[in-house]
């Protein structure tokens, strides 16, 4: 390796090593004029290391011995000869040093190096992630990641399930089994070929040792909607306001449009537009912005929260977000009072499944969830604008309106054979 920093050609001694001033900057190089390419690097810092510059697959590669203090003069001769017999042999040590430093990055590391490469993901995400670390995997992150092996795995796949649930030892391993996939594509020795071996979370995969995760389908049934429906509007009484009025506001949204529970709490009035009936997700779930067309009820609901509001959240809240985040107590209260134990996304299926029964457009109701359509080739080819979705999003609104009761906007006759369709009593 050809340097312009300052040479010194001597016959190296301990009393020469420490006594050379270090240089005002840059390097300064002692080299050995007895053991050919042997020397000592001397930075304007101070530092001081024992070296070896030796030509290795037709390029000079200089290699650090260690430093001065750490090993004695002879000992860094001996350690040089030792290396200058390796490379003679047609071993690479800077290779080898390369992938033994590979060989021992932990679970740690790697995750860090993770974190740096995908750098587009939600903070949802890396909170979710982190704590996979340091909780379940705590007893694994300072080791190196080729001391996993597929027994560890299916052994702690298994414990977590019989401890933790089948659905977060799945989730524990699937974030096991991406650092290991990264790892095998970003680890490489000189040849380019993977430092670790495998990926061991594989061996569920094929030995089938994934524990079967059942989709949630549990949505609020038309003859419950009445009683939730009221529950909701009893959240508005005196004595729980200003709180209640909004929970109440943010589960009639979450109802009417089938947002997701983050995407809604986060709403804020620059992303509302009243006069279009239109409110925008800057960033959902699949990363692409997405405008909503909403109906004549929530356009009313929203307008009356505008007139109220002072603050730049749509549902305000007291913690440090500034928006609304907890709200257990209010939705405990629900529950009570209606007899419907739900969720959030209980609502979010909901709105899907009286989509369905509508007969609206199944194309139509991925727009509306947002979902992704991967795959699927006919749906390349259909552009739904917002007008084409206001209609739909109108129809599932009058349909719940008249589930509920409530006749504020006018009510369409559905075909009796869709209203049977829809969510069984």
């Amino acid at each position: 390796m050809s340097t312009k920093e300052p040479n010194s050609w001597v016959g190296l001694t301990q009393a020469i090593i420490t006594k050379t001033p270090a240089p005002p900057h840059g390097q300064l190089f002692l080299r050995d004029h007895l053991l050919r390419g042997f020397g000592v690097r001397i930075t304007c810092q101070g530092t001081r290391a024992y070296i070896l510059e030796k030509r290795i697959d037709r390029r000079v590669k200089r290699i650090t011995l260690g430093h001065v203090g750490e090993l004695t003069l002879p000992q860094a001769r001996q350690k040089a000869q030792q290396t200058l017999g390796k490379i003679a042999m047609g071993n690479n040590p800077v290779a080898d040093t390369h992938r033994a430093r590979l060989q021992a990055i932990t679970l740690d590391e790697c995750f860090q190096d993770f974190l740096k490469a995908r750098n587009q993901l939600k903070p949802r995400t890396i909170y979710d992630y982190t704590l996979y670390l340091r909780t379940a995997l705590g007893k694994w992150r300072r080791w190196p990641m080729n001391r996993i092996t597929k027994d560890n795995v299916q052994a702690y796949h298994r414990e977590l399930g019989e401890t933790r649930g089948p659905y977060y030892a799945n989730s524990v391993m699937r974030f096991l089994r991406a650092l290991f996939n990264f790892a095998l594509a970003q680890y490489e020795d000189g040849f380019g070929e993977p430092v670790l071996k495998d990926n061991p979370v594989l061996r569920l995969t094929r030995i089938r040792g994934w524990y079967r995760e059942q989709r949630k389908q549990t949505v609020i049934r038309a003859h419950q909607l009445p009683a939730w429906f009221k529950a909701v509007e009893a959240l508005r009484e005196p004595s729980l306001l200003p709180s209640g009025d909004i929970v109440a506001d943010y589960l009639f949204v979450l109802l009417f449009t089938g947002l997701r529970r983050k995407e809604t709490t986060e709403l804020r009035w620059v992303d509302i537009d009243l006069k279009d009936q239109t409110l925008t997700i800057p960033d959902p779930k699949n990363r692409e912005p997405f405008t909503f067309p909403f109906s004549d009820y929530i356009a009313e609901l929203l307008k009356r929260r505008a007139s109220e509001s002072v603050s730049p959240w749509v549902f305000p809240g007291s913690g440090k977000r500034g928006h609304l985040v907890e709200m257990k107590r209010l939705k405990q209260r629900v529950i009570e009072a209606s007899g419907v134990h739900f969720t959030c996304h209980d609502l979010r299926r909901t709105f899907a499944t009286v989509a369905e029964s509508l007969d609206i457009s199944p194309y139509a109701i991925k727009r509306l969830l947002n979902h992704k359509m991967r795959g699927d080739v006919t749906a390349g080819y259909i552009i739904s604008d917002i007008e084409r979705l206001r209609a739909p999003v109108q129809r599932i609104t009058e349909y719940l309106l008249k589930i509920v009761g409530n006749r504020k906007t006018p009510v369409i006759e559905l075909p009796g054979q869709a209203a049977n369709r829809s969510i069984a009593a």
